[in-house]
């Protein structure tokens, strides 16, 4: 069975799980912990724990379809305060087992997830970012959604430093895939790699690394190729891309002006002739409450990757 870790945080990476957790692999969720926004930010200021929004969403993802409906249902539905109820879970559980880590474990139990979610870090930390023009940024908010568009980011760093969670660190080692998921680039993504001791297990490991590229460009990354992406995660991961999956499939123009509108573009296969390209129509239009959107489809992209050597 195909020890597969996921790296990641936000809609990108629940997208891979749903389709993943329909094969039979042991699948490991690694989830960063810098998330500042909206109820997971909040519950961090008030209850001193780990934001758990993006482990919360990873495991509704993990947690089947039909017996964990309910639950799942549960996990998602969010007050009119604008707190997520499956955090509030999650917080009251980080109560009563004593620790942000162990809170995760037990909301895993509830939800019967299939396979496990960790954070990166159980360490309570900011990110921070400094600019291309000299600029510093403190918050996952403030550098995911920079007030200027074109804002160029040149290094992140948490403060306090946080360190690697070892039940994290053995699952890297351990891995036979490692899949880097699309998401906020700085904010979700690369926030990972900075952990103290994340880069040795990722160099240590003889994982296959999979990165599932970005659908498109958002502040910070605006303008952004396929090969800057690869480039950001290559320097702050440590460790060259095996596989980067590209998706060529096109939204209907009335998608793709909707995006625009909000300063956000395809991003731009550039990666020619590289042979560790993989390409193919992985997307699909997905109506909201607010505008249709695109993403990618759960069984398409899970397929791809369980079939990668």
């Amino acid at each position: 069975m195909q020890k597969i870790v996921t790296i990641g945080g936000g809609t990108g990476h629940f997208q891979i799980l749903r389709g993943l957790k329909n094969y039979e692999c042991d699948i490991t969720s690694i989830v960063n912990v810098s998330d500042d926004g909206g109820s997971s930010g909040r519950l961090q200021d008030e209850y001193g724990i780990l934001p758990p929004g993006d482990a919360r969403q990873c495991m509704v993802a993990l947690a089947d379809d039909n017996e964990a409906k309910l639950l799942r249902d549960l996990f998602s539905f969010r007050l009119k305060d604008g707190h997520n109820l499956g955090n509030l879970i999650i917080t009251a559980l980080a109560s009563i087992s004593g620790s942000s880590a162990q809170a995760i474990k037990e909301a895993g139990k509830l939800l019967r997830i299939k396979g496990k979610v960790l954070p990166v870090s159980t360490d309570e930390v900011v990110l921070h970012a400094e600019t291309g023009d000299g600029m510093f940024l403190q918050g996952q908010t403030e550098i995911s959604y920079p007030r200027d568009k074109n804002t160029k980011i040149k290094e992140i760093f948490h403060v306090p430093e946080a360190y690697l969670y070892k039940e994290a660190g053995d699952a890297i080692r351990n891995a036979d895939k490692i899949v880097i998921c699309p998401g906020e680039l700085y904010g979700s993504i690369l926030s990972n790699f900075i952990v103290k001791g994340m880069r040795e297990a990722l160099q240590e490991s003889k994982a296959t690394i999979i990165y599932v590229c970005n659908l498109f460009t958002k502040e910070g990354t605006y303008n952004f190729k396929a090969s800057d992406f690869v480039r950001e995660i290559e320097k702050y991961s440590g460790v060259e891309i095996d596989y980067i999956i590209v998706n060529v499939g096109k939204p209907s123009q009335d998608v793709l002006q909707k995006y625009l509108g909000e300063n956000s573009q395809l991003v731009e296969d550039d990666l020619g002739d590289d042979e560790r390209v993989v390409r193919g129509n992985y997307v699909s239009e997905y109506p909201s409450m607010e505008r249709t959107i695109l993403r990618h489809v759960p069984e398409k992209i899970a397929r791809e990757i369980i079939s990668l050597n």
